[in-house]
């Protein structure tokens, strides 16, 4: 059995030391709620500030697609999303330290998690400047991103559990995020929820395509 030395006898399913296992699932439990946040707040500027200051035509004329445009921005936006994880390695390190014994935690399984939660975090940028791209307005932007990430992590889920469309229920379970984020928690990384990530991601990028050529309509 895993597990971390305490003096505390008390437990936490969110404290590492009052648990007494040697885990970092208390991370990938909070990680996305705090994403919630903060990617909306990352992507709120990417073309809300560009249409409100007046540059976005000047953007657009460069010699880049608009796909490369929205591309360099969403790419922008994740590499920040993955410099905001590499603090959290030394959560790792320190549980892996007060194992008992030492290292006696399961890397595998964590390296799993981490893919899920890059792939959470990808998804939510994707959405964020999707948001961004539909207003001139940053604050819009930041409430539209976040009521979108929030409903697409947890409303389906919600609407599964009333049980109102029989067979179907599993199906409006399949299209939420956190049904997905939760099987690559567990450090599975299964085929079918790399595809449903990729193509949420894709859903949301031709959906900014879409609104950046509507200027052109």
């Amino acid at each position: 059995m895993w597990w971390i030395k305490s003096d505390s006898g008390s437990g936490s399913n969110l404290n590492v030391l009052d648990s007494g296992y040697a885990t970092i699932d208390p991370l990938f439990i909070i990680a996305p709620w705090v994403f919630l946040f903060l990617i909306p707040a990352i992507t709120m500027r990417s073309f809300a500030d560009e249409k409100k200051a007046g540059t976005i035509e000047l953007l657009l004329t460069r010699p880049l697609t608009d796909l490369q445009i929205i591309l360099a921005k969403y790419f922008a936006g994740f590499v920040l999303v993955l410099f905001s994880l590499i603090p959290t390695l030394i959560y790792y390190y320190s549980v892996h330290k007060l194992g008992s014994p030492v290292g006696n935690i399961d890397t595998g399984g964590m390296w799993g998690s981490y893919i899920g939660l890059l792939f959470l975090g990808a998804a939510f940028v994707s959405i964020g400047i999707f948001a961004s791209a539909i207003t001139d307005n940053q604050v819009v932007s930041f409430i539209l991103a976040l009521f979108l990430c929030f409903f697409i992590y947890t409303g389906f889920d919600f609407i599964s559990s009333f049980s109102l469309f029989g067979k179907i229920d599993n199906l409006i379970l399949a299209l939420g995020i956190n049904n997905h984020y939760v099987s690559m928690s567990r450090g599975v990384v299964d085929t079918r929820d790399v595809i449903y990530f990729v193509s949420l991601i894709a859903v949301f990028i031709l959906g900014t395509k879409t609104v950046l050529e509507s200027r052109k309509w």
